[in-house]
């Protein structure tokens, strides 16, 4: 292995005394071929010690990415009818999509799954749906898991109410002529198995608690328009 210091070569070694002459031709020549030649080696073992320093630090880049997906909506594009809310003059089917994570961080306990509007006008965005304490071992949701009934979201897993007022998904619902909304799903993974969470904890309570137990979050954002 090229190690990182520096030796020095001396070309007098390399060269076959044939002639006292051509010898003494060579001679003249050496401090000049000694210089270029240590020069070269010494590059070399720096740019191999910098790159072996510059690899030791650079995060390992064939760690996969924690990464959030679905078979029902799509990041920058509009959701269905399917995910608009039934009610406040709304008439989808509020029905939560499918949602399906992979590579999670080590030391994952449990998963959080949010969706939140930013741009509901009302100072502090809206809760669409928090599930919690997920269990580590699920890795996907299927459409309707954020049912008010529970009967398809993971067993374990706990509805915190959203900002409808209900223990369960909650549609898009933005204000007639409002333009588009943005509306994050985003899954969560969480270094602890459950949340220590009161019964009716309010939104901002869960964010907060999800968030402070966060090892590592994706996002998918879609979005939602009433005119």
């Amino acid at each position: 292995m090229i190690g990182c210091g520096v030796v020095r070569m001396n070309v007098q070694s390399l060269v076959w005394r044939k002639e006292p002459k051509a010898w003494r031709e060579i001679e003249a020549e050496m401090p000049i071929i000694n210089e270029y030649l240590n020069w070269r080696i010494f590059m070399v073992r720096f740019l191999v010690c910098f790159a072996a320093v510059l690899f030791a630090w650079m995060p390992n880049a064939s760690a996969a990415e924690f990464t959030l997906s679905s078979n029902d909506i799509t990041s920058g594009e509009f959701m269905a009818k399917n995910q608009e809310f039934n009610g406040f003059g709304c008439s989808g089917e509020d029905q939560s999509p499918h949602l399906a994570w992979s590579n999670a961080p080590e030391g994952t306990k449990s998963f959080a799954v949010t969706v939140y509007d930013p741009d509901a006008p009302t100072g502090s965005g809206w809760w669409h749906w928090q599930l919690v304490n997920i269990p580590a071992n699920i890795a996907e949701l299927a459409s309707g898991a954020g049912d008010a009934g529970g009967g398809k979201a993971p067993v374990g897993s706990v509805h915190v109410a959203n900002d409808y007022g209900g223990k369960s998904f909650g549609g898009a619902c933005p204000p007639q002529g409002h333009g588009v909304h943005r509306y994050r799903f985003t899954v969560h993974a969480l270094s602890v198995e459950a949340l220590d969470l009161p019964e009716n904890a309010s939104g901002a309570l869960a964010g907060y608690m999800i968030n402070a137990n966060a090892l590592a979050t994706s996002t998918l954002e879609a979005l939602y328009q009433r005119d």
